[in-house]
């Protein structure tokens, strides 16, 4: 088993800067790829970043590459999203994923993923 907190988000002008922050419970984060997810108002839940087990191999999805960065500190069993020249459009809940696996690979599909924080607000006010 495996509990995320969330933590790091708040409200931010456009062109600001965040960190959002994931600690996890338990002993299966130094197995788990991590993801960070996201979901706007009236739309799905996106993948936003991944990152493997150790870090070697991340993800960013196009809408933030060169803007977010993925992260990990395996001992202390926490990931990171560092959110730079925030856009509106990044306005959502963003939440951080477990994805428990063998393999020093990302995950890009949402159903791979077995467990879920309860979300972060971040708003970026134009």
């Amino acid at each position: 088993q495996m509990q995320l907190v969330e933590s790091g988000g708040g409200l931010v002008q456009a062109g600001g800067s965040l960190r959002l922050s994931c600690a996890a419970s338990g002993r299966l984060f130094s197995s788990s790829t991590m993801g960070w997810f996201r979901q706007a108002p009236g739309k799905e839940r996106e993948l936003v970043a991944t990152i493997s087990k150790s870090g070697a191999r991340t993800y960013s999805t196009d809408s933030v590459k060169g803007r977010f960065i993925i992260s990990r500190d395996n001992a202390k069993n926490i990931v990171y999203l560092q959110m730079n020249s925030l856009k509106p459009e990044d306005t959502a809940v963003y939440y951080c994923a477990a994805d428990v696996k063998p393999f020093d690979t990302i995950t890009i599909i949402k159903s791979d993923y077995e467990y879920w924080g309860q979300g972060t607000q971040v708003t970026v006010s134009s």
